[in-house]
């Protein structure tokens, strides 16, 4: 009888452990998922936001760039900037919206009428954003050069 309850009571903590252990890893399994499509959402968009950069960066050297170049880029950074609104946490949605409205003011030359910040200032708010995202924030990333020692 002693034999039959000790059976019995190692078969039941052994299917508690078992069922414990597949939760976890299915917990693992959807939480990896979860952070992957996050990481693809924000990849999409500093794509997208890098293009406009790079349409910005050649009308600062004086290039032209056409109209219908302009618009297919803004199209592509406002489709791309719905994704992480609909998977990433509402902090990093605002980061993109605020960044997104930053470069199309800056692309359509309305930065003064509207009075956005700088691009750099957007583009850091975003990437702080994402970084908390994706769970690699600590301290903020140094932005500017590093410091020239003198004398040497």
């Amino acid at each position: 009888m002693a034999g039959v309850a000790l059976g019995s009571a190692g078969t039941l903590v052994g299917q508690f452990l078992s069922t414990r252990v597949d939760a976890r890893r299915a917990r693992f399994e959807r939480d990896s998922a979860e952070r992957a499509e996050r990481k693809g959402a924000l990849m999409e968009f500093l794509s997208a936001a890098q293009q406009v950069e790079l349409c910005l960066d050649r009308l600062s050297l004086g290039e032209e760039v056409e109209e219908s170049e302009k618009w297919q880029h803004l199209h592509a950074l406002w489709l791309a900037k719905k994704v992480p609104e609909l998977v990433c946490t509402p902090s990093v949605a605002q980061a993109a919206h605020d960044y997104t409205m930053g470069l199309h003011s800056l692309l359509r030359g309305q930065a003064a009428e509207v009075g956005a910040p700088a691009k750099r200032e957007l583009r850091f708010a975003f990437m702080e954003a994402a970084r908390a995202e994706l769970g690699v924030a600590s301290e903020p990333l140094r932005r500017d050069p590093p410091a020239v020692e003198s004398g040497r």
